[in-house]
């Protein structure tokens, strides 16, 4: 640290007494920046591996108002941890006159734990002994401790103003490979915690009282210095200008009084001026640099047009200060102006399932959208309906004089409670909702209908909900959580839901539904025969929040094929400390059972090898005793962050050969070599920058994997044959010559004895001809024969 930051204070301010709310370190920005650090200090979150000690100062200098804001502040920053035993663990000592241990690292599992563990310590007081408390911590290393493969981080807590040398065993610590961070409390020695920090000391030195900025300025010095990511990608740590403030007794000349020199005889005693001092409180400041993480706020994007001024409510959200010709608060855009005619029907869930208040905030939701897509020259018509054991038209589509009145009748609608049969309210939907119109070809609109509900079905709704797409209903889904699955399996799609987390939320969704209101859902292949499975990275290096992606974008391609037994099968394969077979080809025989199987897959952790995955899909999984088809087309897809796919090459190469096309869609910032060597000799690899940007790339594979279904297929790979019988081709057709022992069309049966020898099969199974079924291990058709 340059001396001019220690030693030259730059201004002194006389003080009688000591402001509570002073800044005793303060980022000199403007206060929009302000609060984006402060904003940025919330949505922080650090998921490594590392071992976290506070080491707090409990002495009487620090007084017990500053050992709960030190407290605080530890808390604070556990509750951006990912606290569990495999990746970061929590722990204290408390440290005064001898240092003392509150819980080691390895003690508590839980954020919740280390929390309520950090509440509960007590102020113990006695003198500042810091050098005392880091020389323990050099002999007894971390309690509870990883290895030194695991980053130690170890945070002081303190005034700065120690009774004992702090220098040597500090400095022997950071030697040691221990990131040291000091915080300031009270009025900070600000040399002294200089003297503590890592290097650059200026990004390892802060201010616990200013707790948000603190938390901020931690966790972008651990970003910086790579133990862990703490922010999306649009944030980014920058420097700023800050002060550093503390409180110091200063002598200072009074001026000059009467003083007696010399001996009190007649002739020693002289009178003469003599200076003297005073003692007072000064505030010194230093200038400093802080880094702080800045995310881009609501409002940076310029989102309000038009000459809207845009005020930010939050990280995320924000609201238009429109001009009065353009009424769309959400963006100061004018009225919405579609490129298709559209009527649209909202079919509002009433039911005992859906609270009061959701049932209100889906009216706002309703209000707020035809009064901004509404006025005399909107293309759009729209109508309201309600359900819940009954579907009542409330407001037929169209059929209101102008916006006041639609707004009127929305406000009317009371709620009514009852079952929730949606199933029953999209047939009748399909039925009567649009009226008995007239309208043919290009002169119809297109007719939408948008369900908001926050309540599961009590009836079957796949059925309904496809027989209203058949009759050319767009169907589009709003609602909580609690329903995506089920918003997803009625729209067919998942770009056509809207999944809220707080009913509140819900208003803002509305230029969302206004973009989708004319999308086009761009098909899959959907009467093809495929055979596919999916083969997920499960394991630590991929996490279960991204599993979670992985899991939704399969989710979404399964939308894009016609699932059941005559058609697309569907498989899953996991794998991480272990490989499983989530589910088989034929253990699913709907699009709905898929959606919800998948959802259900387990995320493993641990270690993962993607060739031992491949091994497994090749032997246990793509076979006919599995519920793989003969003569239909087979792909496997893989989904992985790379690691582990080192030992692959063989297993994805013994697949093609047997007739199963492999597509590795790579997962990260840098597509690894690994990952390189599978793509194969039709380049079968899509490379995605980050787990959160799969669904980019959907088409993509969806395109891929219609090509594949439309490709020649050998029969015989991989073998239909069971028991290790030999599979024959002649003429577009095959037979299975089966092993001594065995019998039957597929060698599936054991030969009884007495029966005349089978080893050679029976017959041929020509390309387009039903095949007798094999009584093991399904019954089911073979199409594509």
């Amino acid at each position: 640290m340059p001396s001019v930051l220690l030693l030259e204070a730059i201004c002194i301010f006389l003080v009688a007494g000591v402001p509570p709310s002073l800044p005793l370190q303060e980022v000199r920005v403007s206060k929009e920046t302000i609060g984006k650090i402060s904003a940025a200090s919330k949505m922080m979150w650090c998921s490594a591996a590392m071992d976290v000690l506070f080491l707090i100062d409990g002495s009487h200098s620090i007084g017990k108002g500053s050992f709960e804001r030190a407290k605080h502040f530890a808390i604070t920053v556990c509750d951006a941890l990912d606290i569990n035993p495999e990746r970061v663990r929590v722990g204290a000592f408390q440290f005064s006159s001898v240092p003392r241990l509150e819980f080691p690292l390895d003690s508590l599992s839980t954020q919740q734990e280390v929390k309520a563990k950090l509440k509960r310590m007590v102020f113990k007081g006695g003198r500042t002994e810091t050098g005392l408390a880091l020389k323990y911590l050099l002999h007894r290393g971390f309690p509870g401790g990883r290895n030194v493969s695991v980053p130690q981080v170890l945070i002081i807590i303190t005034d700065g103003r120690s009774q004992g040398d702090v220098v040597l065993p500090a400095k022997q610590l950071q030697e040691r490979g221990v990131t040291v961070f000091a915080v300031g409390v009270r009025f900070p020695r600000w040399e002294e915690l200089h003297t503590l920090a890592s290097e650059p000391r200026e990004q390892h030195v802060l201010m616990a009282e200013q707790v948000e900025d603190a938390t901020n300025g931690f966790f972008s010095t651990l970003s910086s210095s790579a133990i862990c990511t703490i922010a999306s990608p649009d944030c980014e740590v920058r420097p700023h200008p800050c002060e550093h403030k503390t409180l110091e007794m200063v002598r200072e000349l009074a001026g000059n009084a009467p003083c007696w020199r010399g001996s009190r005889g007649n002739d020693g005693v002289l009178a003469a001026l003599c200076p003297f001092s005073s003692w007072k409180r000064v505030f010194l400041t230093y200038p400093a640099t802080c880094y702080r993480t800045i995310c881009p706020g609501p409002c940076d994007s310029q989102p309000c047009q038009n000459g809207g001024t845009c005020v930010p409510e939050g990280p995320d959200s924000y609201h238009c200060l429109c001009l009065p010709a353009f009424r769309r608060e959400a963006d100061c855009a004018p009225t919405l102006s579609l490129e298709c005619r559209v009527d649209v029907l909202f079919l509002l869930a009433s039911s005992a399932g859906t609270t009061p208040e959701g049932f209100l905030q889906a009216k706002a939701f309703v209000k707020r959208f035809v009064q901004a897509s509404l006025d005399e020259d909107s293309r759009a018509r729209v109508g309201v309906a309600q359900y819940s054991r009954e579907l009542e038209l409330v407001v037929p589509v169209g059929e209101y004089q102008d916006v006041p009145d639609l707004v009127r009748s929305l406000e009317a609608i009371p709620f009514s409670g009852g079952a929730t049969l949606t199933g029953s309210a999209l047939r009748q939907v399909a039925e009567r909702g649009f009226g008995s119109s007239t309208w043919t070809g290009l002169d119809r609109p297109r007719r939408v209908v948008v369900l908001l509900t926050e309540s599961r079905a009590q009836d079957e709704v796949a059925g309904p909900a496809h027989h209203a797409r058949a009759q050319g209903l767009l169907l589009l889904g709003v609602g909580s959580e609690a329903v995506r699955a089920e918003l997803e399996e009625i729209t067919g799609s998942l770009e056509h839901v809207m999944v809220y987390t707080n009913p509140q939320d819900l208003v803002s969704q509305v230029p969302e539904l206004q973009g989708k209101l004319c999308s086009q859902l761009r098909p899959g292949c959907q009467a093809s025969s495929l055979d596919l499975v999916f083969v997920l990275d499960a394991s630590a290096s991929v996490g279960p929040e991204n599993f979670i992606q992985m899991q939704g974008f399969v989710r979404s391609c399964t939308l894009q094929f016609d699932v059941n037994p005559d058609v697309t099968q569907i498989g899953l394969v996991v794998y991480g400390s272990q490989v499983q077979t989530a589910f088989r080809l034929d253990t699913h025989v709907t699009r709905a059972a898929v959606l919800r199987a998948v959802s259900q897959a387990p995320y493993l952790g641990g270690a993962g090898s993607a060739g031992t995955a491949l091994l497994h899909v090749y032997d246990k999984v793509m076979t006919v005793q599995r519920g793989a088809r003969p003569g239909v087309p087979k792909a496997v897809v893989v989904l992985t962050g790379g690691r582990g796919a080192e030992d692959a090459v063989v297993p994805v190469q013994k697949l093609r050969d047997n007739g199963i096309a492999v597509l590795v869609m790579g997962v990260g910032p840098v597509l690894g070599e690994a990952l390189r060597r599978l793509a194969g000799p039709r380049d079968a690899l899509i490379h995605v920058a980050a787990y959160a940007d799969l669904r980019f790339h959907r088409d993509a594979l969806t395109e891929w994997l219609c090509g594949e279904a439309k490709r020649p297929v050998n029969l015989c790979r991989p073998s239909p044959c069971m028991n290790e019988g030999s599979c024959v081709l002649r003429n577009g057709s095959y037979r299975c010559e089966c092993q001594q022992g065995w019998q039957g069309p597929h060698c599936e049966t054991r030969a009884l004895r007495g029966d005349a020898p089978r080893a050679r099969g029976s017959r041929w199974w020509p390309t387009g001809e039903q095949q007798p079924e094999p009584p093991q291990p399904t019954q089911r058709r073979y199409p594509g024969h």
